[in-house]
């Protein structure tokens, strides 16, 4: 597994290279985990940028769509002043079961997030193998970016992370994938969101996780 992770991770950076405004730093797949599926996906995009959420979570909700996966904004189900404070555990429990009652098995969370520096980052990278929380402890420990508006004066590092949770009814609501993605031309949004939707869709697909390759047969169209 952990070759494997090591050959697909260099790849990704090879693909990931060239004119694209974005690059696969690192990817970390849960090791029990060998195919995912979802039929329902939560897209949540969090960042102090309306622009960039909006058009992060349109556009991976439509990615989803096309490829005949259910998906909603976060955008369409939090309520508007959700983001606004901070959220107790006891809230976020609420959020998970709500999303259960209404048939979602997965969240797609992705966060801009910062680093004192790129040890700091790589410390947190080598922390992820032993990580197995899920989403509410995820998004608890992190809200703060979407209403500190002092939040990023505090880094010099700056990079985004896309986390897949399971919160599959019956099993453990836990990490299955993780990829963490360096933006390398932030004036540009459209692009910078278009490269990294483009990424994570590649690297879900990679993984068999949720997207699933086009056999031989899809691509002749025969």
């Amino acid at each position: 597994m952990k070759r494997f992770s090591i050959v697909f991770t260099l790849f990704l950076i090879l693909f990931s290279s060239g004119c694209s405004s974005t690059s696969l730093v690192s990817s970390w797949k849960n090791p029990d985990i060998v195919l995912f599926d979802a039929y329902k996906v939560l897209v949540v995009g969090m960042t102090q940028n309306e622009r960039a959420r909006l058009l992060f979570e349109t556009n991976m909700r439509d990615e989803f769509t096309k490829r005949n996966v259910e998906a909603m904004r976060s955008l369409d189900v939090f309520d508007v002043a959700f983001t606004d404070s901070a959220r107790s555990e006891e809230e976020l429990d609420e959020v998970e079961q709500q999303l259960l009652d209404k048939d979602f098995d997965a969240i797609l969370f992705t966060k801009v997030v910062g680093y004192e520096n790129k040890r700091s980052f790589r410390e947190q990278v080598l922390d992820w193998e032993t990580y197995m929380e899920g989403f509410k402890e995820d998004y608890n420990s992190n809200q703060g970016i979407y209403f500190k508006k002092d939040y990023y004066q505090d880094y010099d590092v700056y990079y985004a992370e896309t986390s897949l949770y399971c919160i599959c009814v019956g099993k453990e609501r836990k990490l299955i994938w993780r990829g963490t993605i360096e933006i390398t031309d932030p004036k540009n949004v459209e692009k910078v969101v278009d490269d990294y939707i483009q990424l994570v869709v590649y690297a879900l697909q990679e993984q068999d996780l949720i997207i699933r390759k086009k056999t031989e047969h899809e691509t002749t169209s025969l």
